[in-house]
């Protein structure tokens, strides 16, 4: 019987997936393989250390739920989600940035008519209007796009971490259909920055690490227009301490948007301003191609994403 030895050990797990059918399956596997048997060699890794791996690991899976996504998390703060992103978005040719999608895209996103409060229950955010608009590269405007927003409250929160969620339902969360010119507006509260979930075994390696686990304040938004590549990006709030330090590596400097304090009487669409309130202004600018939307977590409708 073959002897193996740390070399030939690694060979011999590689060629076991010889026979598989699909070319970029076996590639994906065999590549998989050899950088974890690398990281093991490299590291000269313990038997305890292996041992908590996998627990790290079991218990990142046991506190996943329909409405929380731990290995997103996981990804996210490994800087593998921007790595991913950064890859499969190597060229934008004037197109906006794109970044993480989190784990907190979850629930319903209802088609929702322009001008709505979208945080209608919240009393003690800042007020804030967004008027954004979705064109080509050219400047065109695109008509009858679904653009999901969502955005945690002024407590640092998304709505699917509230512990009544499934009792209240979804709140700063929304889908929007631009209009003959491309533009869609709401209004909603100013976010802040927050921290990401500290209670699960991705908390605890933040903690234990000694890195801060805060995102800067920002908005998600999901454009996904036929014939172009759907767009995942947030619009961050110029200003926030945290722009350089993202837990989640996600700033770009063109996903940074100014955010005006006003004292206007009225909002743009006419609404009346109970006392000072903050505009946003946005444009995205979508790239040709095509790509399936991420589906949302917890997904209640049988609407596209």
């Amino acid at each position: 019987m073959t002897q193996f030895n740390e070399t030939d050990l690694t060979e011999a797990v590689v060629r076991s997936f010889d026979s598989t059918p699909n070319p970029r399956a076996k590639f994906l596997l065999q590549e998989l393989v050899k950088s974890l048997h690398d990281y093991v060699s490299k590291t000269g890794l313990t038997f305890e250390e292996w041992d908590y791996a996998i627990d790290f690991l079991t218990r990142t899976g046991q506190k996943c739920t329909d409405t929380r996504q731990e290995f997103i998390l996981l990804s996210d703060v490994l800087g593998v989600s921007m790595l991913v992103d950064a890859v499969n978005h190597r060229d934008r040719e004037g197109a906006t940035q794109t970044t993480v999608l989190g784990p907190f895209y979850v629930g319903e996103h209802k088609v929702t008519a322009h001008g709505t409060d979208i945080s209608p229950n919240n009393q003690t955010g800042e007020r804030m209007f967004v008027q954004s608009r979705v064109t080509d590269l050219k400047g065109k405007p695109l008509a009858g796009v679904p653009v999901d927003v969502w955005h945690a409250d002024d407590d640092g929160f998304y709505d699917s971490q509230k512990p009544n969620y499934d009792e209240v339902g979804a709140s700063a969360r929304a889908r929007f259909i631009t209009d003959s010119d491309g533009r869609f507006f709401f209004r909603t509260i100013l976010p802040c920055s927050y921290p990401i979930p500290t209670d699960g075994p991705v908390g605890e390696m933040i903690v234990q690490t000694k890195r801060h686990p805060m995102r800067p304040a920002h908005v998600h938004f999901l454009v996904n227009a036929k014939g172009y590549e759907p767009l995942i990006t947030h619009v961050f709030m110029d200003g926030d301490k945290y722009l350089d330090s993202d837990v989640v590596f996600g700033v770009k400097d063109d996903l940074i948007a100014k955010v005006e304090p006003r004292n206007d009487p009225a909002m743009p669409d006419g609404t009346k301003a109970s006392g000072p309130w903050h505009l946003m202004t946005y444009e995205f600018h979508l790239k040709p191609g095509g790509g399936m939307a991420p589906k949302p977590l917890g997904t209640r409708t049988a609407e596209p994403a």
